[in-house]
């Protein structure tokens, strides 16, 4: 995904850093960034750049300090190792430790962690893709033993690769037949994690930090879990009020933020949830920053990019809880915005970004962020119900989310 993910609290940062006479530089390794996605030095690298030549490219520039803010997991683990090259030189960088970025990029390896630190996880498996193929040692019952597991949990079952990330790969064993064709190894066969399915609401929530000081910032409701992966953008994205799980989530956020502690986490991790019967199951902690940082940025006036150029900088961040100033909500027009609509828009409500978004080099049309203030809501409606009868957009099914989701007397 491009750097306009970040749209504006990037550019703000960077233009903070040039306020006060510092120069920032942008390593990429995809898309044609110009001076409004980064209003400062930028350099195209290849897409399978190593974290060595990725350390000498930043290095040779002559910079003095490095912050990564790579998507997806594997990015984030080339710019780990990156990190340790830099470090080494005498370039400080903001990004998690080696060590543990290989347990966060692996699903089964975060699963065990968050247990033992007192989380609710999906009850799992892992399926190991060498054992399956018979590769090293030869364990003729480990078809049946994972089979009995999968009866224990009971079925259906969701079944990912153990290293992938932005819901690729991910399937729906339905019954044992669909567990044995898993268990059916071809050449493309890779280890996976099979656990029960959760349904509930899926959110996201950002910890900014490093050892001594955790800023935990606040959820975001991401869409609907259930036995069937959907897209990532496919439903309304949100950050605002929800009292009943804003208070389950206090000692979740705690616990979260101890595990960040013992793992040494420096710089940003995004972690998913379910939540459930008053309840919070993680599902993944990515060692990055997530999808959804803009929404949470933009709910509570906590801008990620510049608490890291903080940090790269040497200089304290807060820690605690970052509390919600008002409402952020995202949503995905796959026919893009209107020309006729644009204009309006920003009349509306109060446009935080509005731009293409691109995954894997093929566009999904236009993402929309906006933010209000609690007390707005039925003016905001009103503002887009117009908008709507005028020119078509929002769509209608999203109206009629954007209408349910800010109902304050629901």
């Amino acid at each position: 995904m491009h750097i306009r993910r970040a749209d504006p609290y990037i550019q703000r940062a960077v233009r903070e850093l040039a306020a006060e006479g510092i120069e920032a530089g942008l390593f990429h390794t995809s898309g044609t960034p110009g001076d409004a996605d980064f209003p400062g030095y930028r350099q195209r690298l290849d897409r399978e750049v190593t974290p060595r030549r990725l350390a000498d490219a930043v290095a040779a520039w002559g910079a003095d300090a490095a912050v990564s803010i790579s998507l997806p997991c594997e990015n984030a683990l080339r710019d780990a190792a990156a990190k340790a090259f830099l470090d080494a030189a005498g370039i400080p960088t903001v990004m998690t430790p080696l060590p543990a970025t290989l347990q966060l990029v692996d699903k089964w390896e975060t699963k065990r962690l968050c247990a033992r630190a007192g989380l609710d996880v999906p009850d799992g498996f892992r399926v190991d893709s060498d054992l399956l193929g018979g590769r090293g040692l030869p364990v003729p019952g480990y078809r049946d033993a994972l089979r009995v597991q999968a009866a224990r949990i009971g079925y259906p079952l969701m079944s990912k690769p153990v290293w992938d990330s932005t819901s690729m790969g991910i399937r729906t064993l339905r019954s044992p037949a669909d567990l044995d064709a898993q268990l059916d190894p071809g050449p493309d066969t890779v280890s996976t994690v099979v656990e029960q399915v959760i349904e509930g609401d899926l959110c996201s929530v950002d910890i900014v930090g490093r050892p001594g000081a955790y800023r935990v910032l606040p959820l975001c409701w991401t869409g609907r879990a259930g036995a069937d992966p959907v897209f990532t953008f496919a439903d309304l994205r949100w950050c605002g009020p929800r009292e009943e799980a804003d208070a389950a989530f206090t000692g979740v956020a705690r616990a979260l933020a101890g595990l960040c502690q013992d793992l040494g986490v420096h710089g940003s991790v995004n972690v998913d949830m379910i939540y459930t019967g008053g309840r919070f199951v993680v599902l993944e902690v990515n060692p990055r920053i997530g999808g959804a940082t803009t929404l949470s940025c933009a709910a509570s006036g906590t801008n990620t990019f510049a608490s890291l150029a903080r940090m790269a900088r040497g200089l304290p961040v807060p820690g605690g809880t970052a509390r919600r100033t008002g409402w952020a909500i995202e949503f995905l027009a796959a026919d893009g915005i209107p020309p006729a609509a644009r204009a309006e828009l920003g009349r509306c409500v109060r446009v935080v970004t509005a731009h293409e978004l691109v995954i894997d080099g093929t566009s999904r049309g236009d993402i929309v962020v906006f933010r209000l203030a609690e007390g707005e809501e039925q003016r905001t409606v009103k503002a887009l119900t117009e908008l709507h009868q005028a020119s078509g957009f929002p769509e209608t099914g999203l109206m009629t989310k954007l209408r349910s989701l800010l109902d304050v007397n629901r």
